[in-house]
């Protein structure tokens, strides 16, 4: 491990500047700041969607919170990754490790007819935020590539994510006996 932290506040980024994984310092508005921003964004609430499941104390919703804790670790290493220009540990297997959990949720799952509200439960609705969220950081990862070169299986790593996490507020509908809430025209 590397530099522990002993103080907390250094003043360094009072300017509007902080400092990136390599020691070089960006703007706090730069895309790759909010980039970083939106991975760590994006992990606060995966904890709190992984808290969510524990307080429901649904037997058949114990491997999520296995399952959620190590994509919550995989998001802390791309937003690492993201603070160190061409460094990169997210890899095609993490993305293939989300694929293999999205067919195992979504296979019983009934088709989709309709859009669907986040609602439902708290649990739910906490789940689609997370959703949301991952398509934010998704966004704004898209737009550091377009000035700067990224690693391209981070960037499906949160595709996937957000679809996982999308599956995951219906199976946990599913297996809670809660109907989806389904939008309604007009």
């Amino acid at each position: 491990m590397g530099k522990r932290l002993s103080k907390i506040y250094t003043r360094t980024g009072d300017g509007g500047e902080t400092g990136l994984g390599d020691g070089s310092r960006l703007g706090k508005d730069h895309s790759r700041v909010h980039a970083m921003g939106g991975c760590d964004e994006l992990n606060s609430h995966l904890g709190l969607v992984i808290e969510e499941i524990k307080l429901s104390n649904e037997p058949t919703l114990e491997f999520l919170v296995t399952f959620l804790c190590r994509c919550q670790h995989r998001i802390f290493d791309l937003g690492g990754e993201t603070s160190i220009p061409g460094f990169e540990i997210i890899n095609d297997d993490h993305v293939t490790e989300l694929e293999q959990m999205l067919d195992q949720m979504n296979e019983p799952l009934p088709p989709l007819d309709n859009f669907i509200m986040p609602g439902g439960s708290r649990l739910i609705a906490v789940i689609h935020l997370a959703r949301s969220v991952a398509r934010r950081a998704e966004r704004d990862v898209v737009n550091l590539a377009r000035t700067d070169e990224i690693n391209t299986a981070g960037l499906r790593y949160l595709n996937r994510l957000s679809d996982l996490l999308f599956v995951t507020a219906r199976f946990v509908a599913k297996e809670t006996n809660i109907p989806e809430v389904l939008w309604e025209k007009g």
